[in-house]
């Protein structure tokens, strides 16, 4: 049966993701420690609503965390991932402002228009105002929402701003791409608030989000339940680093790659030190931690930001292909944990898990009702968390846009780029999760079932707001001439 949450394609059987393509600029919880943590309250719900911190990292590489197997030093990270469930299939949208919007309301966002690229730091759009988004689904159980970090779901009106939408506090930045010492975005505009207000104070970004983290934990009354969204910039261009997180990586000569380093090692002591906080107010046995990057590691510069980056990029996806921006799985399978002590069996869990299934399991473990929200695509899968049960989510939608669509059945996955010449490419991942083979041309039946779910969901899709603002900048820009060819500037006039 589907949940009256659910939206037919959502049992099972159909998820879909997206891909974004231009300007570039998480219960999960999981599952049941073992027998004796099942006598208890029905669905792995605690006595009591859990405190529930949700990490996301800016732009990770899934291989760059060290139980990836990394030399980047990620200890906090290894312990939260070696005590908890290493998350295997856990998908995420290709891009930054779709992952997050997935997040907050539990819909793809092919729903209401943000399939597509992300919000353009001079764009005016942004998550539409009648979506219900996560935290006023929880403040609604009582609980103090927070968010410490990036918001990227619109900046240009404050109807779009974290503090409209649910958050009692904020404290970060609004656009997706900053510089990380001066907290000022592409134009120079200084882009750093604390609710609804500009804040101008210096400091690593990553460093001061970390300490907001901790005195917001240290002045929480433990026994309100706590959403903290902590969402740092890192380790999102530019490759930004400390001089001491810099010489913990003398070995690495390549200045982008050794500053990436930095920036990984930067944003885990962060986590290292908001753990220790929640244990320090005796919070951390109720609380569920949640850590997945917002999509993979960027191997495009069409991806990589606003600002110009030189030379190779850093980030590694290891063992799957490509990464941020496509529908490959480099681009959307992200690397992802979930740990609540004595809830949640260590070890890895293995079942399809998508960023829209983190909004019903919450909802559920918090004993939230989601009658206000729209019809859902994501599922309760807090049973396939590390307790070897199956996921319910066998299918799954990458995305759809106007130019490219990726569904998943099973392990079946078909990628379609519709731009011509047009491409179809069909993927057993159960044998090919890196995707260097093209089935296709041997499967055509399985190839016209998923083109048909693809072109289903194309029918019923928002238009991308994406669209029109990149035409809207394009129209306006300035006119070239004839006698700019003429009269040249710049180094050919020298």
């Amino acid at each position: 049966m589907l949940d009256k949450n659910q939206t037919p394609g959502a049992e099972g059987a159909t998820v879909y993701s997206r891909r974004e393509v231009l300007t570039g600029s998480a219960g999960f919880l999981a599952a049941i420690a073992g027998l004796s943590a099942l006598v208890g309250p029905a669905r792995g719900q605690a006595a009591s609503p859990p405190h529930i911190v949700y990490i996301m990292a800016d732009d990770l590489g899934h291989a760059d965390v060290g139980f990836r197997g990394s030399d980047i030093l990620t200890p906090n990270l290894d312990r939260l991932a070696t005590e908890g469930a290493r998350l295997r299939q856990f998908y995420a949208q290709p891009m930054c402002t779709p992952t997050r919007a997935a997040l907050m309301t539990g819909r793809y966002p092919l729903r209401y228009g943000l399939q597509t690229g992300v919000i353009p730091s001079g764009a005016t759009y942004g998550l539409a105002t009648d979506e219900f988004l996560l935290p006023q689904a929880l403040k609604t159980a009582g609980y103090r929402t927070a968010l410490i970090g990036k918001w990227h779901l619109g900046q240009a009106d404050q109807k779009y701003w974290p503090r409209q939408r649910g958050f009692d506090y904020f404290y970060g930045a609004l656009v997706g791409e900053i510089d990380h010492f001066k907290h000022v975005a592409n134009g120079g505009e200084t882009d750093w608030y604390r609710d609804n207000e500009m804040v101008v104070e210096p400091g690593y970004d990553t460093e001061l989000m970390g300490a907001d983290a901790v005195r917001l934990i240290e002045g929480h009354d433990a026994a309100t339940p706590l959403f903290l969204y902590f969402s740092p910039t890192a380790p999102h261009t530019p490759y930004q680093a400390p001089q001491a997180y810099l010489d913990r990586y003398p070995g690495i000569a390549d200045e982008a790659r050794r500053a990436y380093a930095g920036m990984i090692s930067a944003l885990d002591d962060q986590i290292g030190l908001v753990v220790a906080a929640l244990d320090r107010k005796g919070m951390r046995e109720n609380t569920l931690i949640v850590f997945h990057s917002d999509n993979g590691g960027t191997r495009s510069k069409m991806f990589a930001g606003e600002g110009a980056v030189k030379g190779d990029l850093p980030p590694r996806n290891e063992p799957f292909r490509d990464g941020k921006g496509t529908l490959y799985e480099g681009g959307t399978r992200v690397v992802a944990l979930a740990n609540w002590p004595g809830r949640i069996a260590p070890g890895d869990a293995d079942g399809i898990m998508h960023v829209v299934d983190m909004m019903p399991t919450i909802a559920a473990l918090a004993g939230v009702s989601l009658d206000a929200s729209k019809p859902l695509d994501g599922m309760d899968v807090w049973q396939a968390l590390g307790a070897g049960q199956a996921s319910p989510r066998q299918n799954m939608v990458y995305n759809i846009e106007p130019t490219v669509g990726a569904v998943r059945e099973g392990s079946w996955k078909l990628v379609w780029h519709a731009t011509l010449p047009p491409r179809l490419e069909l993927f057993d991942l159960s044998a090919d999760q890196s995707e260097t083979t093209d089935l296709s041309a041997d499967q055509p039946e399985k190839v016209a079932e998923l083109q048909g779910r693809v072109v289903e969901l194309a029918r019923s899709m928002a238009p991308p707001l994406f669209y029109a603002t990149a035409l809207g900048a394009t129209l306006s820009m300035p006119l070239s001439t004839p006698s700019d060819a003429l009269n040249p500037t710049g180094a050919e006039n020298n």
